[in-house]
Formats: C-alpha cells, sequence, structure tokens
C-alpha cells in the first residue's frame, strides 16, 4: 500500500511519459478499445477549439498539434467546428465554452485548475481538456504534451520526440489545479551570456525571444515573469514584448526595485521630455517621479494587460536608499503610488494585484514597523545565497498573502555565481517546504540568471511550485531520475538522475567562483578532485550509449556541468601541486604547470563545443568568465591562476605530492557505537541510533542535503518550537582514555526567519544538563558570509572529563529550520579539513 501511495504521489508531482498506463487519462504506448485513441497507425487525432477562444487558448490548440506531429510525424488538422469530424477529437475548451457536455464542477471558478475527461459522443471518444480559465485549458494541454513525451524543454535544451505509431489514453476524468497562485522566474545578470546570444539570434531581446520564454514558462506551469533588466526595458526595447505576453497567457511583473511596471532603465531614456533622467530621489523629485509610474500604469491599462503590480521603491540600480531613510517614507512612497494606480484604472487599489519586495533592506524597515497595506502581497527573499530571511509568523493570514524570491543566480558579494548550476534540489525543497509551511503561498519566483544552464533547479522549482504538497521527501528523492527520464528515457534514468545529483551537490560545496588553490587543504582538494574526475567519466561514458539524437541535450544538461566542473577542480588542484613543488625546488612543479595550462585550454574548449552545438545554436550561452575572480566582481576575461616554474638541474626532486593522494572515502557504516580514531569522531547524521518524536512531529532524513551523505530536519518545519526531550536524536560513541572533547554540530546555514533571536538546537553527552546552542547568521556579516562561502555552519559546544568506555550524544529539536548533516567529536586530534574527517567506524 505505502509503495501504491508513493507511486501517486510521484506522478502527481511529475507527468509520466508514454510508459506508464495507470489511473485515468494517462498516456499509453499501444491500441485500447476502452481508451481515446491519440494516435493510430502514425495518425493522430483531430484538434478542436473554439474560434472565438482567446488568443492564448487558440495559441496553444496550434502548439499541441505541432506537438502531435512531433510525436506521430504527421500534423494533425486544427478545426473550429465538430460536425465534420469523423474520428477521435482532442477538445481545447474553457468552462462554459465546451461544445461537448462534461460535468464542469471540479474546475468552475477554480483559478489555473484543468479537468481532463474521456468522453462518449455517440459516434466515438473525444478528449476533453477544459481549463477554468485559459490558462487552466493551457496546462492542461501542456501536460498532455508533457506525458506523450515533448518534454518542456524540446527547444531549450534541443531534448528529442521520441516517434509513436499508437498512443491511447485512458478512460476516466482527473482534475489538477495549483497551490500557489503565481509562479514563475526572472531573467538577470543575463551579460554576456543570454544578452550576447540574443542579440546574435534575434537581435536583441525582443518579442520573438519572449515568445520561446513564454511558452517555456507555460509547459513548465508556470504563468509569471520579471523579465530581463540589465540595461534593458521591456516595453521599451519592443512594444510588441507586453502584447506577445499577453497572447500567450502569461502575467508580467517588474523586479524588486522596478515599481510600477517601469524597467530602471527606462528611467535614464526619453530625457527630452523632462520628466526622467534627474535624482532617483523621492524626497527631492516626487513629482516627475509619479509621472514616470503614472506612465507606467496607463500603459497596462491601455493594453489591458495582466500584471502583478510592483510598489515600493530602493535606490537607483538595485541599491540601497539613502542612509537614514525612514519607514514613514517608503509607506508615503506606495500610498502615492495606490492612489495613481486607483487613478488610472478607476478601481480601487485593491482590485489590481499588487507585490513589495522586502528584499535586503527593506525588509528591516519591515521589521521595524513599516506598514503595508493588507491586499498587497509580501515578498519576503532569501539571503541571495538561498537561505530565506523572512517568512510569515504562523497564522498571521492577510489578503495580499505572502511569497518568496529565490535565488539560483546572483551578483554580488562575497561573490557572483552565474557560470553554471550550482543549486540543490534538495536545499531548494527544504526551503521552499518551509516557505510553504509557512503560509508563503501566494507568489514564488526565482531568479535563474540565463535559463540555461539552470534546467533542472528551474524544473524542479516550478513543479514543486505547482504542488508543494506533493513534492513529499519521497517525490523528491524521485524526481532526479523522474527528470532524466523525460529528457533520456528510462533505460539510463536512474544514473542520469544520480550524476545531476552528484554534480549539484559537488558544486554547492564551494561555488565554482570562489575556488582558487587555496581554497581547501591539500587533501580535501585532492578528494573532491578525484570524486568529480570520476564523477565526470560516468557521464561521457553515459553519454556515448545515448542514440545520436539525444547528444546536444545530453552535452547541454549533463555532460558539460559535470565535466567542465571536474575540469576546474583538477586546474586548482594541480596549482595547488605546482606551488607545493614548487616550494620544495622541485622541477616536478613545470609539470604541473603545463597541466594547468592544458586544464585552462580545456575550459575554453568546453565551452566552445557548448557554444557551437547545433551549428552555433546556443553562441555566447557559455561566455561567462568563471576563472580568475579576486573580488566579488567577475573578471573581464578568463585569468589562468599564477604558476611558478623553477629551473631544471638533474633528475627532478623527490615530490611527496606526486603519488600520495588523500582519499577521504565516506564509511559505509549505518550506526551503531562509533569508535575514535586519530584524536576525532565523525559521525554523519543520519546514522543515529535511535530517535525520540512527539505527536504530528517526526526526523526526516533528506539524502544527499549538505556537502557530504545526508542531512537530518524535523517535520513539519514551520512546526512550534519544542521543549528540549520532546524529539532526540541518540549517537553512540566510546572513548578508549578520559578526555576533554568538542562536540561539533555541522549545519548547513539557515536563518531565523522569525526574526526571533536565532535558531536553537540543544545537545548533551550522556545525562549531563543538556546545553541549549543557538545561532543566528546574518546577512553581510563576517560569520554569515563564511558560512555561505563554505556552505556549513559549525557550531561547537565543549564537554569536560568523559570517562573511557561507551557515550551517547543526544541531540533535541528546539526550532525548526535546523539542518544537521554531521557531528565530529575533537578528542584532541582534530585535524584541519573542509570536508570534516571520513565517518568513523562502528562496532
Amino acid at each position: 500500500m505505502k509503495q501504491i501511495w508513493l507511486a501517486a504521489v510521484i506522478l502527481a508531482v511529475f507527468p509520466p511519459v508514454a510508459s506508464a498506463c495507470e489511473g485515468p487519462v494517462a498516456v499509453c504506448n499501444g491500441v485500447s478499445a476502452e481508451g481515446f485513441t491519440l494516435i493510430k497507425g502514425g495518425k493522430p487525432a483531430t484538434v478542436y477549439v473554439d474560434a472565438g477562444a482567446s488568443k492564448p487558448v487558440q495559441r496553444v490548440a496550434e502548439d499541441f498539434a505541432a506537438d502531435l506531429e512531433r510525436v506521430a510525424g504527421v500534423r494533425p488538422a486544427v478545426v473550429h467546428d465538430l460536425k465534420d469530424v469523423t474520428g477521435p477529437v482532442v477538445v481545447i475548451a474553457v468552462a462554459g465554452h465546451s461544445p461537448l457536455p462534461v460535468d464542469e464542477g471540479g474546475v468552475a471558478g477554480k483559478w489555473e485548475a484543468y479537468q481532463q475527461s474521456v468522453v462518449d459522443t455517440g459516434h466515438g471518444k473525444a478528449l476533453v481538456i477544459l481549463g477554468a480559465d485559459a490558462r487552466g485549458a493551457i496546462y492542461g494541454t501542456y501536460d498532455l504534451s508533457a506525458k506523450m513525451g515533448v518534454s518542456p524543454w524540446y527547444w531549450w535544451a534541443d531534448v528529442p520526440v521520441v516517434k509513436k505509431t499508437d498512443l491511447y489514453v485512458t478512460a476516466g476524468s482527473r482534475i489538477d489545479a495549483p497551490k500557489v497562485k503565481y509562479r514563475g522566474f526572472f531573467i538577470n545578470d543575463e551579460e554576456p551570456a543570454f544578452g550576447g546570444w540574443a542579440r546574435e539570434k534575434f537581435g536583441g531581446i525582443n518579442h520573438e525571444l519572449y515568445g520561446h520564454v513564454y511558452e517555456l514558462e507555460l509547459r513548465l506551469k508556470g504563468n509569471y515573469l520579471w523579465p530581463a533588466m540589465w540595461g534593458k526595458a521591456f516595453s521599451d526595447d519592443d512594444p510588441l514584448n507586453q502584447q506577445t505576453a499577453a497572447d500567450y497567457g502569461i502575467v508580467m511583473g517588474t523586479s524588486h526595485h522596478e515599481p510600477m511596471t517601469r524597467a530602471q532603465e527606462e528611467w535614464h531614456r526619453h530625457q527630452e521630455g523632462g520628466i526622467t533622467g534627474g535624482k532617483w530621489d523621492y524626497t527631492t523629485n516626487a513629482a516627475n517621479l509619479r509621472t514616470f509610474w503614472r506612465g507606467g500604469i496607463e500603459r497596462m491599462k491601455a493594453g489591458n494587460f495582466e500584471n502583478v503590480v510592483t510598489v515600493g521603491m530602493r535606490g537607483d540600480g538595485d541599491e540601497p536608499m539613502s542612509e537614514g531613510t525612514a519607514t514613514q517614507l517608503l509607506e508615503g512612497i506606495v500610498a502615492d503610488q495606490r492612489k495613481i494606480i486607483t487613478d488610472v484604472t478607476g478601481k480601487p487599489a485593491d482590485q489590481t494585484p499588487q507585490v513589495w519586495a522586502l528584499y535586503k533592506e527593506v525588509q528591516d524597515y519591515y521589521d521595524h514597523g513599516m506598514k503595508v497595506p493588507d491586499d498587497v502581497t509580501l515578498l519576503f527573499s532569501d539571503d541571495n545565497w538561498g537561505q530565506i530571511r523572512r517568512l510569515p509568523e504562523p497564522g498571521k493570514a492577510r489578503p495580499g498573502g505572502y511569497g518568496v524570491y529565490y535565488h539560483f543566480d546572483y551578483v554580488g558579494g562575497p561573490r557572483n555565481y552565474k557560470w553554471i548550476n550550482t543549486n540543490q534540489i534538495e536545499k531548494t525543497w527544504q526551503q521552499m517546504d518551509l516557505a510553504y509551511d509557512s503560509g508563503a503561498d501566494r507568489l514564488w519566483i526565482v531568479n535563474v540568471g540565463d535559463i540555461k544552464p539552470m534546467e533542472f533547479p528551474l524544473s524542479f522549482f516550478m513543479d514543486m511550485a505547482w504542488n508543494p504538497e506533493a513534492m513529499t521527501p519521497e517525490a523528491l528523492q524521485a524526481y532526479p531520475a523522474k527528470w532524466a527520464a523525460q529528457q533520456f528515457g528510462q533505460a539510463h534514468a536512474a544514473e542520469i538522475g544520480d550524476i545531476l545529483t552528484r554534480y549539484s551537490q559537488y558544486n554547492a560545496r564551494k561555488k565554482p567562483e570562489l575556488i582558487t588553490a587555496d581554497s581547501f587543504d591539500i587533501g580535501s582538494l585532492s578528494y573532491m578532485e578525484q570524486d568529480y574526475g570520476l564523477l565526470a567519466q560516468r557521464a561521457q561514458a553515459l553519454g556515448k550509449a545515448l542514440p545520436a539524437n539525444a547528444q546536444d541535450a545530453y552535452f547541454q544538461l549533463v555532460e558539460y556541468p559535470t565535466v567542465a566542473s571536474a575540469n576546474l577542480y583538477s586546474l586548482y588542484y594541480n596549482t595547488a601541486l605546482n606551488h607545493l613543488a614548487a616550494m620544495e625546488g622541485s622541477p616536478r612543479a613545470n609539470l604541473l604547470a603545463d597541466i594547468v595550462e592544458k586544464k585552462f585550454q580545456t575550459d575554453k574548449d568546453l565551452a566552445a563545443q557548448y557554444n557551437t552545438l547545433g551549428d552555433g545554436k546556443w553562441n555566447h550561452m557559455m561566455d561567462q568568465t568563471h576563472i580568475g575572480y579576486d573580488n566579488w566582481q567577475q573578471p573581464e576575461a578568463q585569468v589562468l591562476p599564477k604558476l611558478i616554474r623553477v629551473p631544471e638541474k638533474g633528475k627532478p626532486a623527490h615530490n611527496a605530492y606526486k603519488s600520495d593522494r588523500l582519499y577521504l572515502r565516506p564509511s559505509a557504516s549505518n550506526g551503531g557505537v562509533f569508535v575514535e580514531s586519530e584524536g576525532a569522531i565523525a559521525i554523519d547524521a543520519e546514522h543515529f541510533a535511535r530517535k525520540t518524536e512527539a505527536p504530528g512531529r517526526h526526523w526526516q532524513i533528506i539524502p544527499e542535503l549538505g556537502r557530504t551523505l545526508s542531512s537530518v530536519i524535523s517535520l513539519p518545519q514551520a512546526a512550534a518550537s519544542t521543549s528540549v526531550s520532546d524529539m532526540a536524536l541518540e549517537y553512540d560513541f566510546k572513548l578508549a582514555k578520559e578526555v576533554d572533547v568538542t562536540l561539533n554540530l555541522y549545519l548547513a546555514p539557515t536563518l531565523d526567519t522569525q526574526g526571533k533571536g536565532g535558531l536553537r538546537i540543544a545537545v548533551t553527552i550522556d545525562d549531563r544538563p543538556a546545553q541549549t546552542l543557538t545561532f543566528d547568521l546574518k546577512p553581510d556579516t563576517p560569520q554569515w558570509t563564511q558560512a555561505v562561502k563554505d556552505n556549513i555552519f559549525i557550531l561547537p559546544t565543549a564537554f569536560n572529563s568523559l570517562k573511557p568506555g561507551k557515550h551517547t550524544i543526544k541531540v533535541f529539536r528546539i526550532d525548526g529550520n535546523v539542518v544537521l548533516e554531521r557531528l565530529v567529536l575533537d578528542t584532541g586530534g582534530l585535524k584541519p579539513s573542509y570536508l570534516g574527517p571520513p565517518e568513523s567506524a562502528a562496532d
């Protein structure tokens, strides 16, 4: 029964391709008299859409016909009248407008809901895709496209579509609807990669390009977009950008610092009118700013565009406002903006969706009492590094609701990260599960940089946004293989999913832009370089087993991020060895320098291979610099690491680093009594011996979350604090002699989202009084900076005079959002290492 339930949960999150024939309205290979014939003998069903349907619905009908052609090889007819249709027909309609009778009660009035039903027409069977609204019809249609084998990434990542001669849809009906109202992404930090590519292929970031973006978003079941904004103005660059969004059914917004549908870049244009170009300062230039903002709302009303209007204000260019800015000023700004909205639309302000992004210092104003109108969505943010800063108080509902602005890409301190995917979906799940559990369900948006190469985490974010409740820990664990199957089929899905998981974890240990030859102790660097090298070999070998038409997609989605990242680690590992050999005066330093130069060239070659895929379809997408950072901002060009060459005199001197690599292999321990070795005991958090749980709360192992094996969290994450001893994890260990120890808890960085003085966890050894430990990472402080750079926060506590023999560490839950990765007990000999010592052996 548990396996059936788990399968149902996973299918709810992730539409299967045409191989699973379970449940109603499943797409299956073959022919069935009981089901609906989608394709038979290579001939697809006819597609019906009403001639009076809205443009978004008519457009998705044409897209679905194109998808059937991709699968069957023949394009079906798209008709607007059923009287002459004799065979099977797919009807795409909005509630109240279906030409065939269906029960609409399950979707009527529900935001973006859809119903897929196989019905008997009296002359045969039809498949009715009925949306509660236009986007509901769109999602119901693209859901069927995904099930029959058309990936949302068919264009954006060249994912091949497998041809099918016969497909049918099982009988019955199913209904689905989103749990988060607005779901989308933000194209940001888009130079040089996305911008250079767009200018070459489309002549700019214009409506032709955005058409592909809008389609991708809808296929991912998103509805909301923040457009590219580095030196760009969405509506001014191409007036058709916004109209095309409307034609697709996309809700447009502007970023956290661009109020009233106006791009910041617009403020620096058209200065001849005497309105724009002055100081972006409401205390001295309010009249011009109000005129500027009014123009944005007038443009929205004139086009009858669907927008979520950003309100509030930051400094020009996404900088903080002047120091000492009072919250009263911001409240006044928003009041004036809402008056403009009312005046222009002719409706009360609360009838126009609005969002106020509490980003960076604006959150501080909110914390200090800034008042926000109840109908405005409060958009909380992460710290730009994946840790959500603030969330609603439990049970504190408001009409405008709450949302989250999350980051997969960032420009700023302590370092830009823009080149490659460094985001673990396990971390994203942990933070967004916390957000949803805390009541942030109105709007989720993620900064994806250039879109590519964030295909995997973006898919996950959007799937989770559709239904966070279905994204259980079990569904999370199954997700990589499911996603791999959608792109490459079932045969290699498990292995591809594992490679995706591993490279994401390895890149999250320290973002590539932060790495230098001095970032790690030589043992840890050796271990990570070797592990990445083995992973790259697996990725390359697997790629050779895939069909020719999958090679480009595989290189983009799997091979390039794995192999290029492994090459980067090898480059820095050999640079570190070069420095060590040079310190010894060994001529081997020269051989190592040669290796580094080759690795540097390999990085260029891999980027060139990516950029030339498909006759240069993605040219410039891998132009982002990532080697040679010396501050938070990117270098203008790649910089070869500093190498040292030494004079060669006779035989090369012995070098201890030639072959004596340190391999920190994790143990296969499943618990037991852990034994001290070399002055330390290391235990992975999941290897507890016993656990205690409280009613309605439990411990949950999240495999791969963090830098090593896994993490343990408590669920539900937003549950109220518990008392010491209510929930505990116990770990047994053994000492050979009496000793003072320091217990180090290795925690994933997380923030106190309630602003109540930090997150708490308690520990003890044996029956000693429990020690309550508090950590309170604050963005832009030295402690936070080190934690996000290393992707770990180590919380130490001391215990004196432990006797020889067996002991028990007890870890107690107090607050949620505490993520325990490892426990490392220093018994007097703990050596510095980036990941900590390998897990100790257990009796």
